[in-house]
């Protein structure tokens, strides 16, 4: 069926986080994007081309009823891309994402967890998520001012680990202290070279705001402090991309892990 312009404006205010919460739904684009979600998130609604409809018979079997057709302009003004795809589709927000922060267990003793605190750039987000997958794990937690993990443009820099990777956003200060967690590592300047540090195997590591690292409440929390060194102090760049430390930090704790 052709899809409406009522149902054209609600899908394209789910790129805003309000609307996101109100609806109960977020978006996924293209093709790869949407394959990756169903059958992990509930579909609301699948909206394609003509041509891709026509082209998909499977997957328009199985959202029998929960298909549009809709034309390349249409598409655009739902679209966050600058090249809109042939496939976009709406997805219900999951329990875990929308349950209430008092709900939330504390951290096993002898569990190791990725935390983010103020994270602000979505395909930073969606980058960390993506390599949190690669290095086995199932949870991030997220401060409640990181930017949100169903915001388009996570969703598609995240390249399909959300089907794996769950982001809980919390007190992050209130959940390490009800935990008593023992180890928490925290990535700040002036801290102890990481390729030169014995790393345990249970704790937490903290990466923080691409401008302004870890926050105050959370840094005075922190017990063991890590840096990755430049090779060329003298001339590198002031810093490093968070997705890309969030890596390395990672790398070297499995190391230790094995």
């Amino acid at each position: 069926m052709e899809i409406s312009k009522t149902k054209t404006s609600l899908l394209a205010s789910l790129h805003n986080k309000k609307w996101r919460l109100r609806h109960g739904l977020f978006i996924a684009e293209g093709e790869k994007c949407v394959a990756d979600m169903l059958g992990v998130f509930d579909l609301d609604c699948l909206v394609a081309s003509p041509e891709w409809i026509g082209h998909n018979p499977g997957i328009v079997q199985s959202a029998k009823g929960r298909i549009f057709e809709a034309g390349h302009q249409t598409i655009r003004k739902v679209s966050s891309l600058s090249t809109p795809p042939e496939v976009l589709a709406a997805f219900h927000l999951p329990q875990y994402y929308l349950a209430e922060e008092s709900t939330l267990p504390g951290l096993s003793p002898d569990g190791f967890y990725l935390m983010v605190d103020g994270i602000q750039d979505p395909g930073n987000l969606g980058t960390i998520i993506r390599t949190a997958d690669w290095f086995g794990l199932d949870t991030i937690y997220a401060s409640q001012d990181t930017v949100d993990v169903f915001n388009s443009k996570t969703v598609q820099s995240s390249m399909g680990s959300l089907r794996r990777v769950r982001v809980i956003y919390a007190d992050l200060e209130e959940l390490i202290i009800r935990s008593k967690v023992r180890n928490v590592y925290g990535t700040l300047l002036g801290g102890d070279d990481i390729f030169k540090t014995t790393l345990e195997k249970e704790g937490v590591v903290i990466m923080g705001n691409e401008g302004n690292g870890i926050s105050e409440r959370i840094r005075k929390l922190v017990t063991h402090s890590l840096m990755i060194p430049a090779n060329c102090p003298q001339s590198c760049p002031d810093s490093l991309n968070v997705a890309v430390a969030t890596g390395i930090v990672l790398a070297e704790f499995r190391g230790h892990r094995n």
